[in-house]
C-alpha cells in the first residue's frame, strides 16, 4: 500500500514538472495536474495539502537524481582541479539534457515568490552549493567561492538557455551547441582566467 502511494506521488511530480516547466506556478492548476495524471482533483489532496506543495515537491524531486550524481564527483578520489573539471563537464551534461528543469528554474529567477525562492535555496540547492564552494576554496584558496560557484553555473546556464538566437548569430557553429564543447570552454575560462588570476 506504502509503495503504491510513492509511485501515485512519484507519477503527479513527474507530471506537475513537465506542466509547471511549461506555462509556470500561476498558470498550472490543481484540477490540470488531476487531468494529466488521470485522477479526480480531492486524490491529489490526499498526496499534496496544495498546489505550492505540488511545486516545491516538483522541483526537489526533480533535482534529487542530480544531486547523486554531483555528489559523486565532487566527493571522488582525484585531485580538486580534476574534480571540477568533472562537475562542470557533469552540469553541462545533466542541465542539456533536461530541459523541463532548466525552465522550472528559469522561470523561478523570474517569477518565484520568497517563500519559494528560500525553499530551494534551503532544501534544494545548499549541501550543493556548500560542496562546490569548499571544491573551488580547495582549487584557489584567494578566490570568492560564492561569486565563482554562481559564475560557474551562470555561464553554462547561459549558454544553454541561449541556444535559440545563437544559432542565428555570426560565428556560430555547430559543435557550440554540445554539451561538452560547452564545458570544456567554461572549464578553459576558470583555469587560464578567473581561478589563476583571483
Amino acid at each position: 500500500m506504502e509503495k503504491n502511494k510513492e509511485n501515485s506521488k512519484q507519477i503527479i511530480l513527474d507530471v506537475a514538472i513537465r506542466l509547471f516547466s511549461k506555462s509556470g506556478f500561476s498558470n498550472v492548476s490543481i484540477r490540470e495536474i488531476a487531468e494529466a495524471v488521470g485522477i479526480k482533483s480531492a486524490s491529489l489532496y490526499y498526496h499534496f495539502p496544495n498546489k505550492q506543495s505540488i511545486y516545491l515537491g516538483a522541483i526537489e524531486y526533480s533535482f534529487s537524481n542530480k544531486a547523486v550524481l554531483f555528489t559523486e564527483v565532487l566527493e571522488s578520489d582525484k585531485s580538486a582541479l580534476e574534480r571540477l573539471e568533472l562537475f562542470i563537464y557533469k552540469f553541462t551534461e545533466i542541465m542539456s539534457n533536461d530541459e523541463d528543469f532548466r525552465r522550472l528554474l528559469q522561470r523561478e529567477m523570474l517569477d518565484g515568490d520568497e517563500e519559494r525562492l528560500k525553499f530551494m535555496a534551503d532544501k534544494v540547492f545548499k549541501e550543493q552549493f556548500k560542496a562546490i564552494g569548499q571544491l573551488i576554496k580547495q582549487v584557489s584558496p584567494e578566490c570568492d567561492s560564492h561569486m565563482l560557484t554562481i559564475s560557474i553555473s551562470s555561464l553554462i546556464l547561459h549558454h544553454l538557455e541561449t541556444a535559440p538566437i545563437r544559432k542565428l548569430l555570426a560565428g556560430h557553429k555547430p559543435e557550440h551547441d554540445q554539451p561538452d564543447y560547452i564545458a570544456r570552454h567554461v572549464y578553459k575560462l576558470l583555469t587560464n582566467g578567473i581561478i589563476s588570476h583571483e
